[in-house]
């Protein structure tokens, strides 16, 4: 009888269906400059992502991956569905399926919102926020029928509204859209400004939901982070910066001319001190906000760019895992195949992929 009672048991785990099954992240890995932030188009476009990458990243440990869509890639000015474009999206679904690995499914820029762009007319114009509540009708009406436990969607990257309280309403406005086809998807909603660990705790979204996940994105210090990136303001940085401890070295500092000592000399001081402990209290702040809605919490981007020190950027990642799974915190590591990559320049990043996932 026991052993009836058993085989009954297995069979039945077995033959769950997986919409009841569980939707957890925990390690991940974003899908940059794919269907986002790029011009290319055609064979050179669906080639930059395949079947292979998928069965890679499946391999290397990771669980999930992010995928960041554009507005602009996905539909055409009248939010007509762009064909080729959600057919390689629905391919690149089917490879996760087929390697058993999660997807959070990110509408990364607007036509009317970018969150580097001055001019962001999704936070003053109705047209613009009912173009972006349609967006997300037609995502929805594409992708409604995979299963809830593979397939989440985050409304958008990275809100940087003057107000926060303008992107609460926004945001809410555009899950109810969702929620009128989807009511058990999960939803991931990120804080304001960048989603910055700080701005979590502005955050509004109801109570009653239980299929909402909070996301914050995490690239501090940012010095060391962006280190001489090209598009930030770091590219005149003349010091070398290094992590944990003070960013830069005191007698470094001390070359610098007036003019940089006021822009980079702080790097040098105890004001530019960082270690796990620095990053673990401003973490911390995202997710005792989380606590506080009682919804789990999900850091969407983190990374530090190559050509930083290296062993230096070996140790951010182990700091920032260490972190997210002290407090249970899932993470998707800013990025594939881009200047943040584990893979760069077509060779696999070893010691970071060890330090992100174990392997």
């Amino acid at each position: 009888m026991a052993q009836r009672l058993l085989t009954l048991l297995v069979t039945l785990l077995l033959t769950f269906p997986a919409q009841a099954q569980k939707f957890q992240l925990h390690r991940g890995i974003n899908i940059s400059h794919w269907l986002s932030q790029s011009s290319d188009r055609g064979d050179i476009r669906a080639k930059k992502f395949t079947r292979e990458d998928v069965k890679f990243i499946a391999e290397q440990g990771f669980d999930h991956i992010r995928i960041p869509i554009d507005e602009e890639q996905m539909f055409d000015e009248r939010l007509n569905p762009e064909k080729e474009a959600f057919t390689l999206l629905h391919n690149a679904l089917a490879w996760c399926k087929e390697f058993k690995l999660k997807v959070v499914v990110d509408l990364h820029i607007l036509r009317t919102h970018h969150f580097n762009a001055t001019d962001k007319p999704l936070f003053t114009d109705p047209k613009a926020q009912e173009q972006f509540y349609d967006c997300w009708r037609k995502i929805s009406a594409e992708l409604k029928h995979y299963p809830t436990s593979m397939v989440a969607y985050e409304l958008m990257n990275e809100p940087v509204a003057d107000d926060p309280k303008v992107w609460n309403v926004i945001v809410n406005r555009c899950l109810e859209v969702v929620r009128e086809s989807e009511p058990k998807r999960k939803i991931i909603i990120g804080a304001n400004r960048w989603q910055s660990f700080d701005m979590v705790k502005e955050l509004e979204v109801p109570a009653k939901d239980k299929n909402i996940i909070i996301s914050f994105h995490f690239y501090n210090p940012f010095p060391f982070t962006h280190f001489r990136a090209s598009w930030t303001d770091q590219k005149e940085n003349p010091l070398w910066v290094t992590y944990p401890g003070k960013m830069a070295q005191e007698k470094d500092a001390q070359k610098l001319t007036p003019a940089q000592k006021e822009k980079f000399g702080w790097l040098a001081s105890d004001g530019g001190y960082n270690d796990i402990n620095t990053l673990e209290k401003q973490i911390k702040q995202a997710y005792d906000a989380a606590q506080k809605m009682g919804k789990p919490l999900y850091l969407g981007e983190f990374g530090a760019i190559h050509g930083a020190d290296e062993p230096s950027r070996i140790r951010w990642y182990r700091d920032i895992v260490a972190i997210c799974d002290k407090y249970g915190i899932g993470y998707t590591a800013w990025d594939y195949k881009g200047s943040f990559g584990i893979i760069r320049n077509g060779k696999t990043q070893h010691e970071m992929i060890k330090a992100l996932t174990g392997k």
